[in-house]
């Protein structure tokens, strides 16, 4: 496809100008339905081979790009069921059989991909998962698609779609210590509902969002999906550049991906990020969030730090900063799994991985795991949580009478300490120290 010069006349958002150069188009506007070529389709070990390799032989085709594939085993790691190691040993003949780049074992896809080098600002992508917003914090249009809609993509390279509305999120100011990326994605549910973004594009802005880190934005776009959007996008910055540069990825034109002053809105949010408190949702939604602070006393038996929006290498260093020093309360048991190998190596080489390891916690693989109701340590019957995952519907990390509220990793780790939820602010030293 010849790429089309976008036509500068017209002001257009940052989700319109990846879709009109994905069609071929200089400018697109919402409500339209456009085919739109694929950058790349990423897929795991659930959704993927096991699905689609069925329909793609009932079609008698091939993949329409296999350098154009991506495949992460991330939800059956480590296999420790029969299905689960079935279901791995299935992708990873697939893997070779079908020629595509595969991490096996490597982390949650959703951090692997970027980590890799894969995003770039401009792209656009495909997910067999429904947190593959996560790609718009690199400026990238990505989002889910489930496995019959994947098998097309996989078979033709393209896909169909109706052009979305912008509904800019604007955070000013910064965020308080204490307060993260996390708790801004559980005020949102609060405040807009788990039907705010409406399935159309949510783009966060302001100065807070500038001052975040990659993988902090990354929380915010992973999360968009609990909001119900498409897409949740982040235009690309120097922070963005320097990110994909030190991962050995391609930042590219970065400038001119972003939303033109005077683009037509869906909707335009304010909000003050010097006056949000560590969020906390409680049991079955993450639109159930309020300030911890407003939260009764409510004893806990798990605490669990993992997941694509709980456990990346920023996630595990603040945590640590609350448990340095300190043990879990009695009764109380702290797991801990780290969204990749890379973030854990990390962590472990600068001491962050001894500190959980001495507090107490027990260490689990880098992959999806509970987070999804994967593997052997789903929660049991009766048992109260608070995790770091994005979700907390019922009985999706475990037993169906199993409680779980949702907080940031920094409230995880002060809940283990204290015995029940609570504020990480009162649990962080005066001056940050190194770990």
């Amino acid at each position: 496809m010849m790429a089309q010069t976008p036509d500068r006349t017209v002001n257009q958002t940052l989700a319109q100008k990846i879709i009109a150069r994905a069609a071929g188009r200089t400018a697109v506007q919402p409500g339209e339905v456009v085919t739109a070529k694929v950058d790349l389709a990423m897929i795991h070990d659930s959704g993927g081979p096991r699905r689609v390799e069925p329909i793609l032989k009932e079609l008698g085709v091939g993949l329409f790009d296999a350098d154009k594939v991506v495949l992460i085993a991330d939800h059956f790691v480590p296999g420790d069921t029969q299905e689960g190691s079935d279901i791995l040993d299935f992708t990873r003949a697939w893997a070779q059989q079908r020629e595509v780049t595969f991490y096996d074992g490597e982390g949650i896809c959703h951090v692997v991909l970027p980590e890799r080098g894969h995003l770039r600002p401009g792209m656009f992508v495909v997910g067999g998962d429904s947190h593959s917003p996560t790609g718009g914090a690199f400026g990238t249009y990505m989002f889910g698609i489930g496995a019959t809609e994947m098998a097309g993509v996989l078979a033709t390279g393209e896909i169909w779609l109706k052009v979305p509305g912008t509904i800019l999120i604007d955070w000013q100011n910064r965020l308080s210590r204490g307060v993260t990326a996390k708790d801004i994605m559980l005020a949102l549910c609060g405040k807009l509902g788990m039907d705010g973004g409406q399935y159309q594009a949510v783009e966060y802005t302001g100065t807070a969002i500038a001052a975040l880190s990659m993988q902090d934005r990354m929380t915010l776009s992973n999360m968009a999906a609990e909001l119900g959007a498409q897409a949740g996008l982040i235009a690309p910055d120097e922070t963005t550049s320097a990110y994909l540069n030190s991962v050995g990825g391609d930042p590219g034109d970065w400038r001119d991906w972003r939303t033109d002053g005077g683009a037509e809105l869906l909707a335009h949010y304010q909000f003050d990020a010097a006056a949000l408190e560590p969020q906390a949702a409680a049991p079955h939604s993450p639109a159930n969030a309020a300030p911890v602070s407003a939260i009764p006393e409510t004893p806990i038996d798990v605490a669990y730090i993992g997941a694509c929006t709980g456990a990346k290498y920023d996630d595990l260093k603040g945590a640590a900063e609350i448990l340095r020093g300190r043990v879990l309360a009695s009764g109380v048991e702290l797991l801990v799994a780290p969204a990749s190998k890379r973030d854990q190596d990390r962590a472990a080489e600068e001491g962050i991985m001894r500190v959980f390891e001495n507090a107490g916690a027990r260490i689990l693989s880098n992959a999806c795991g509970i987070c999804a109701g994967y593997g052997a340590d789903r929660l049991g019957a009766d048992v109260t949580c608070i995790s770091s995952t994005a979700r907390n519907f019922k009985g999706r990390m475990g037993a169906a009478s199993s409680k779980v509220w949702l907080g940031s990793p920094l409230t995880v780790a002060a809940s283990a300490v204290a015995g029940q939820i609570a504020d990480p602010r009162h649990f962080l030293t005066i001056e940050m120290s190194a770990i």
